[in-house]
């Protein structure tokens, strides 16, 4: 593999433009969580019943896509596949940028974000939420210290061992963020082990659907080359990842149909729950789910760069949904208090609980995205975590040496 060159984006008014749209997302964000801050959380949908909304689908979004993306790295550094190594740098600041943003999130959707000290100085060690803490924040530690490890010479050749370390992490971390809905034993639609597997198939397709496009769109947008080739394998990967979180999601609702006591809430989910079951069919499992892996496998679309953007927008689509649907639609079907006893009372027994997403819950939502790519874009900037070519016969030494060969 030839020698990889790195620098820094240059500045400009393209990029200027972007650093400003990103900050007036940050702005509106700021603002939508004061104006949930001032007026309390009746100014959104959320209730008593629904007490995680759309700020907490775009947080989870974000976190899983923060564990996932960093794949790329330890595909180079941990799994030896030298053709991935250049964007390990890369890789390695966008799972920083995404998890910041979706921390970000949560944190000003507490309603009062000074509780935040209480949580970080007092522990409850049978909550998997203290155990998160935690993995959060050592995951930040643990890519930080691997990207030192990438970028400094001398301590270069160990970034195979904190590759590993990081790639442990990282799954310990995703099956965390499951486990805080799988151990919920309390609702119906989140009582499963297999949440841990599913959120860790999750995180690696939303993370490579999202490094995808921001790879196609930066280098597009700084005049650098990347292969096609390499486009090639990431998208078939990509492709791997849709169908193994279509697998998961078909275990989770096959074992619960399975169980009679889930056979409510899959009824809910899958037949009668209109807006999720809707998002469950079309958007998560059509549109995020079998059309992206059509367009990938295809012959024409599957080598073409519209279609491979176009799946990896669809899978953000369908992860989106998917995150929605657990989430909200988990907390919508009402909680069964006393299994197996009729419960009688003027509130709401058995009710489907009603949630339409207010302004402010979008606005603190794509406040956090635009944080992440905003510090993203300002780190590309600063130091040098871009290759200058991602070119075929640069970094896959079998493309280079099929290039010499037509030379001679």
């Amino acid at each position: 593999m030839a020698r990889t060159v790195y620098s820094e984006i240059e500045g400009g008014p393209g990029l200027f433009g972007v650093l400003v749209l990103l900050a007036l997302f940050v702005l509106g964000g700021l603002v939508s969580a004061w104006t949930m801050e001032h007026h309390g959380h009746i100014v959104t949908g959320m209730t008593n019943r629904i007490v995680w909304g759309v700020p907490h689908v775009f947080a989870v979004f974000l976190i899983l896509a923060a564990s996932g993306i960093l794949n790329v790295a330890t595909i180079g550094s941990v799994f030896g596949h030298t053709a991935y190594k250049p964007m390990a740098r890369l890789s390695g600041l966008f799972a920083i940028a995404l998890l910041v943003g979706g921390l970000a999130i949560l944190v000003l959707d507490l309603g009062r974000p000074d509780r935040l000290i209480v949580a970080m100085t007092t522990y409850n060690f049978k909550s998997i939420f203290a155990w998160n803490i935690f993995l959060y924040v050592g995951f930040l530690l643990v890519v930080g210290v691997y990207l030192f490890v990438q970028m400094d010479r001398q301590m270069n050749r160990h970034a195979g061992k904190v590759g590993w370390f990081a790639f442990i992490w990282r799954l310990v971390l995703t099956t965390g963020t499951g486990s805080i809905f799988g151990w919920l034993v309390a609702r119906q639609a989140y009582d499963a082990a297999v949440m841990a597997p599913l959120f860790i198939a999750m995180s690696l397709s939303f993370g490579l659907a999202i490094f995808i496009l921001v790879v196609m769109a930066v280098f597009a947008g700084t005049g650098r080359d990347i292969g096609n080739h390499l486009l090639n394998r990431m998208a078939r990967l990509l492709g791997i990842f849709a169908a193994v979180v279509l697998y998961f999601t078909a275990v989770q609702h096959l074992t619960n149909l399975y169980a009679a006591e889930h056979s409510g809430v899959e009824r809910f989910l899958l037949f009668e729950g209109g807006v999720y079951t809707q998002l469950f069919w079309g958007v998560q499992v059509l549109l995020g789910g079998l059309v992206p892996i059509a367009l990938i496998y295809a012959p024409v679309t599957g080598t073409s760069r519209i279609g491979i953007s176009l799946a990896s927008a669809l899978i953000i689509l369908g992860g989106l949904a998917q995150v929605y649907v657990i989430v909200i639609g988990g907390q919508a079907y009402p909680l069964i208090l006393f299994p197996g006893m009729e419960v009688q009372s003027g509130t709401l027994d058995g009710a489907i609980a009603s949630y339409v997403p207010s302004l402010p819950e979008i606005g603190l939502g794509l406040g956090g995205v635009a944080l992440a790519l905003l510090i993203a874009a300002v780190g590309m900037k600063v130091l040098r975590f871009l290759p200058t070519s991602l070119a075929d016969d640069r970094i896959d030494p079998h493309m280079r040496s099929q290039a010499v060969e037509g030379v001679s």
